[in-house]
């Protein structure tokens, strides 16, 4: 049990998911969103005690910020650097708010106060937004500033059935030893993906040379599927009428089709997921199609403004086929939130919510393999001292 009682300011904070994923272990002496309704479901949560405040990242000073962190965590908004976003990248008005996120880390430093920790979390279009330029100034950044960092690529879908690949930086204030044991000589699977790998080899030689490799386990074998996660009678959302049903079936591929074919004849309750997705038909026209996949895995939490519809729930059991929206409280399990986890009772405001966080054991399984034994050695120094 990690007992250091260590702190951190948690920016871009929404509901507290980065929060939750530290655990009692660590204090929260900052935290920061710029949305009043999240900031309410953080809140809720969190038995707050002022040290949230609502509000543009723009408008926070580090004179604000109380005490010395020893962490600084921040997903900052996603948009301008996915699939998905309009292409703007860190020049974009959300993704951008990583430089005055930044600005307030700055401050700290020029303050004597340099967070022992930063850790930054974003969508894996970062690293080749703008053929890669964004990924090299998030470095830059860190480098600039006196950190060693690293980067890792983790796929929630290893802890909770969710497909949700996430891009994370992780960086160390010179000040603040590494052991050995936590740094690899090289790229390790499945943390440092090939996407990654090509990524840092375009940085330039003197920001390269600031990187290191996290030597992070990968964790055991997750056991719970998408159907494990499943209401049958969910409080927020209703099972699609047959006609509504047959409508999505209606919209699929033949190849879709079988999918759903297959699922009928598996001798078992059968759970997917179905998205709508734009795609060309043979004549090369735009059509929407409803594609299916039935492999205990959700596909990736995405709330509106990230260009995807909410997921649908397809439930095959024998030839009796059922669909719905997924419900909030779902989307809460798949992103590892325990079920005591207080939600928006608007359905829009839970999904958005949920779709913009960070998945809770993801968190919780880079703070025991990286920012607790930096903590805890750190303090073992002083005390010996």
């Amino acid at each position: 049990m990690f007992d250091s009682m260590a702190s951190f300011y948690e920016f871009f904070a929404g509901g507290g998911m980065a929060r939750a994923g530290l655990g009692e272990g660590w204090t929260c002496l900052f935290a920061n969103d710029f949305d009043p309704k999240k900031g309410f479901a953080y809140q809720a949560n969190w038995n707050v005690k002022g040290e949230l405040k609502i509000g543009d990242v723009a408008d926070v000073k580090g004179a604000e910020l109380p005490g010395h962190a020893d962490l600084i965590w921040g997903s900052f908004p996603c948009q301008d650097l996915s699939l998905a976003g309009v292409g703007a990248g860190l020049r974009g008005d959300r993704s951008g708010t990583f430089y005055p996120f930044w600005r307030v880390i700055s401050e700290l430093i020029e303050q004597g106060r340099a967070p022992k920790m930063v850790a930054v979390e974003n969508v894996c279009g970062t690293l080749t937004s703008h053929g890669g330029k964004d990924f090299e100034a998030i470095c830059k950044t860190f480098a600039d500033a006196g950190y060693r960092f690293g980067a890792l690529v983790i796929n929630a879908d290893l802890f909770v059935p969710q497909s949700r690949p996430r891009l994370f930086v992780v960086g160390v204030h010179d000040t603040v030893e590494i052991a050995d044991t936590l740094i690899s000589p090289g790229p390790l699977e499945p943390f440092h993906t090939r996407a990654l790998r090509r990524a840092v080899e375009k940085l330039p030689s003197e920001v390269r040379e600031r990187l290191i490799w996290w030597n992070v386990p990968p964790p055991g074998r997750r056991v719970q599927t998408f159907a494990d996660i499943i209401e049958e009678q969910p409080s927020c959302v209703s099972w699609h009428t047959a006609e509504e049903t047959a409508k999505l079936e209606s919209m699929m591929s033949p190849l879709h089709r079988a999918k759903v074919a297959q699922a009928k004849r598996a001798g078992r309750r059968m759970v997917g997921g179905i998205y709508r997705r734009t795609r060309l038909d043979e004549n090369g026209n735009k059509v929407q199609r409803a594609e299916v996949r039935f492999d205990d895995v959700a596909g990736c939490l995405r709330t509106p403004a990230g260009g995807s519809s909410r997921q649908v729930i397809i439930v095959v059991d024998g030839v009796r086929v059922r669909t719905r929206l997924i419900s909030a409280r779902e989307t809460a399990r798949l992103m590892g939130l325990d079920e005591g986890y207080k939600l928006p009772r608007n359905y829009n405001e839970a999904y958005h919510l949920t779709g913009d966080g960070v998945a809770v054991p993801v968190v919780r399984h880079l703070a025991q393999h990286v920012f607790e034994p930096i903590v805890e050695a750190k303090t073992a120094r002083r005390q010996a001292a």
